[in-house]
């Protein structure tokens, strides 16, 4: 059986990339999202360019939902050898009205999103990831979560304040290291991951100004999803290698 590849948030934008990418690197991909028509249309685009791609209904903000997908995964499969947490919203670009600092539904929906969406979906295909005899936790996280960039005068992210995002990064990333730390003794890996600034529907403003398709914003994705038996867990990449925390 081929190794199977769960994409959180996979219906579009990067995740369909990186679904794309994985399948094609041979991989049975597990496409999944919130809608059920917007996930079957995702996996028949898939499997009309050759790619073996299955769909999985999937709300990350629900840990039954999670437990759900994990126990079909676990009937139809049997084990999961790489999740990527790529689910992930920016509510604070549209978001209205008379706001000091952070606007309270933006700020819940972007942590319940972006930071326990992972954390429900991890502890639910944790027990699938262990059946695997290299399985791979890659976390799609930002150079914005940085607390080294922010505090930094001379960092391109020093301006920017997106709180909850920012914070919700921050705490994807402090998983990353807690997780890979409980998992140490185990041959799965974790990574934390910035795909740079992607052509995608996250993207604030005009996203053709972002310089980076999703597909080639997918590679460093794919790259923490293959990594070696050899290769250091608990780590903070973009493109460009290592990333301060």
């Amino acid at each position: 059986m081929s190794r199977t590849a769960l994409v959180t948030g996979s219906t579009g934008g990067l995740g369909f990339a990186v679904a794309s990418a994985l399948g094609r690197a041979g991989h049975t991909v597990i496409v999944s999202g919130r809608t059920s028509g917007r996930v079957a249309a995702a996996v028949a685009e898939l499997q009309a360019s050759g790619i073996d791609a299955v769909g999985q209904r999937l709300d990350v903000s629900s840990f039954e939902s999670a437990r759900c997908a994990a126990s079909e995964l676990r009937t139809r499969y049997g084990r999961l050898d790489v999740l990527v947490n790529n689910a992930g919203v920016l509510p604070e670009a549209t978001a209205a009205g008379d706001i000091e600092f952070v606007h309270p539904g933006a700020a819940a929906q972007t942590f319940y999103t972006n930071t326990v969406g992972p954390l429900y979906v991890i502890e639910a295909m944790l027990p699938l990831l262990r059946r695997s005899d290299a399985g791979r936790i890659v976390n799609v996280s930002s150079t914005f979560g940085s607390l080294s960039e922010q505090q930094d005068p001379m960092s391109q992210y020093f301006s920017m304040i997106v709180p909850a995002y920012q914070a919700s990064k921050a705490a994807l990333n402090s998983i990353t290291i807690g997780l890979s730390k409980m998992l140490a003794d185990s041959p799965i890996k974790v990574t934390s991951v910035c795909p740079g600034y992607v052509q995608t529907d996250l993207t604030p403003g005009n996203k053709s100004q972002a310089p980076l398709t999703a597909d080639e914003a997918a590679e460093v994705v794919v790259r923490a999803a293959l990594l070696p038996a050899n290769a250091v867990s608990g780590t903070f990449v973009d493109a460009g290698g290592p990333v301060p925390w």
